[in-house]
């Protein structure tokens, strides 16, 4: 958000301070503890996120635009990673046959047993964590209320 020709700020109601301070701390808190949960399978929530767009995609590969854009990560962030990834052989390079600029991130088969391994224990720390926390009219509500955040926010990126 621009600062230019902005007046004094609306600052933050008692309220508002709570309701902020309360996502900021427990979003920081899950992700820290997701992320610690596939450390014993080697990955980091990043790396599970990467795979498991891959493993939901045709062929198990998508265009690495493609793939920086869904996963909301810049493309010399995504780069670092799939280096990362490539080491570890989860996920390789291919070029575009259409677009020689391009490149696909195309899953491994270690790429895929490493995602089938960790899955069960990601789902069962999500659910620990987050999902029996809430009832169903509180997933539904935080639903709504992110899918009214995130749309915005996505529209934004997408005019950079």
């Amino acid at each position: 958000m621009s600062r230019e020709n902005a007046t004094a700020p609306k600052w933050l109601t008692p309220n508002e301070m709570v309701a902020w301070r309360r996502y900021i701390i427990a979003s920081r808190q899950l992700l820290a503890s997701l992320d610690a949960d596939l450390k014993e399978h080697d990955l980091t929530l990043p790396d599970y996120e990467i795979l498991a767009l891959l493993s939901d995609a045709p062929d198990r590969q998508m265009r690495m635009s493609e793939l920086a854009k869904i996963a909301l990560l810049s493309r010399s962030r995504l780069s670092h990673r799939m280096k990362v990834m490539e080491k570890a052989g989860w996920l390789k390079r291919e070029p575009c046959p259409v677009d020689k600029r391009g490149y696909f991130a195309v899953m491994t088969p270690k790429g895929w047993k490493a995602i089938v391994a960790a899955a069960p224990d990601h789902v069962e720390s999500v659910r620990a964590r987050f999902i029996d926390h809430l009832s169903k009219a509180d997933q539904e509500a935080i639903a709504q209320i992110f899918e009214r955040i995130e749309i915005p926010l996505r529209k934004e990126v997408e005019n950079e």
